[in-house]
């Protein structure tokens, strides 16, 4: 079957069941700035995510027929030679020049590039059943799984897998793998570069034992308040929400938060004033968990924490309501007796 070139899809598909909708991809083009990737067509509603393989799985923005068309790439125009003149006479006021190629550096060693990192390659567990329709892990493979006789099997019709085992580069506009030395500029030309390894797929990945030790780190906890919250900001970006612990109790908040790359965050708040814990609440963002403490009282609370030592006179500043910081808002918030005068 005929397999789809849209950007996105990949998918293959029957040619007498190719609706109007059946395909889901993108047709603006790739972005990439500053490590960041996104596409041009749903920038403002699929985020920029900094992983290739994050970036290959944003879902399409537009619904349309199958096509299995070859996508027309404008050409570039080339840029003029450089050509060095040089002045080979003169004679009675008359100069004449002849062109020479521009010099090069053939002679100049170029600088060694700093080792690679090791990556470790995945494993396909065998045991475990694989869904149909699953597609194979490894980069510039994309093998759709059918049985197991015919991609898993030693020997099978489809079990040889031909893929990139390093990761993809991307600089100053050229793209490729890091394994591999074939550049190009354009994205739909880097996703045609053939892999330049032979194996097995990966279908279902092995569980590897985990050898790395589990490392405590710090996160940064900013706060404001309003006459009846106090608002927390931890930022423990991509915790992990299913395995983290976040427990508020009337004058504690308990946080253990497990981070990427085995990393830990865990803290006991013991707050200013007491907080009714029923009324209180917590969100996981991408970037930071977001405590929302509703007071008992609507006494000014000097800081998040309680503390030993003699601050003066420091007060902890009312916020406003908004979504995009501790300061500037849509809103004024006043309290009681604000309220009364204005």
């Amino acid at each position: 079957m005929p397999r789809c070139t849209h950007k996105g899809c990949g998918q293959e598909f029957d040619s007498a069941d190719n609706g109007p909708e059946s395909c889901t991809y993108h047709p603006g083009a790739p972005i990439f700035h500053e490590g960041s990737k996104s596409w041009s067509c749903c920038s403002d509603v699929n985020k920029p995510v900094l992983d290739f393989d994050e970036f290959m799985r944003i879902p399409g923005c537009t619904k349309g027929p199958h096509s299995d068309e070859v996508p027309q790439v404008a050409p570039k125009p080339q840029p003029a030679p450089q050509v060095d003149l040089k002045m080979t006479a003169s004679q009675a006021g008359t100069e004449t020049y002849s062109s020479a190629p521009p010099a090069t550096l053939s002679s100049a060693a170029p600088p060694e590039s700093a080792p690679s990192p090791k990556v470790e390659e995945e494993e396909d567990d065998l045991l475990a059943p694989v869904p149909p329709g699953t597609v194979c892990r490894h980069k510039g493979c994309n093998v759709v799984y059918e049985s197991d006789e015919l991609n898993r099997k030693e020997g099978g019709a489809a079990s040889e897998c031909t893929y990139h085992p390093k990761p993809p580069i991307f600089h100053e506009g050229s793209k490729g793998y890091l394994c591999c030395k074939r550049r190009v500029l354009e994205f739909e030309e880097f996703l045609k570069i053939e892999g330049c390894t032979k194996g097995r797929h990966v279908f279902v990945p092995k569980k590897t034992a985990e050898t790395q030790e589990e490392q405590f780190t710090e996160c940064r906890i900013d706060h404001y308040q309003t006459p009846n919250d106090v608002h927390a900001s931890v930022f423990a970006k991509q915790a992990d929400p299913n395995t983290s612990t976040v427990k508020i109790e009337e004058n504690q908040v308990f946080l253990d938060l497990y981070l990427p790359n085995k990393k830990r965050f865990r803290r006991v708040l013991n707050l200013w004033g007491p907080v009714n814990p029923e009324e209180s609440s917590y969100k996981f963002y991408g970037t930071k968990v977001e405590l929302k403490l509703k007071k008992k009282d609507v006494r000014s609370w000097t800081l998040l924490e309680k503390t030993d030592r003699n601050l003066g006179n420091i007060n902890f500043t009312f916020g406003v309501g908004g979504r995009t910081g501790t300061i500037g808002a849509k809103e004024l918030i006043l309290d009681d007796v604000n309220r009364a005068r204005a």
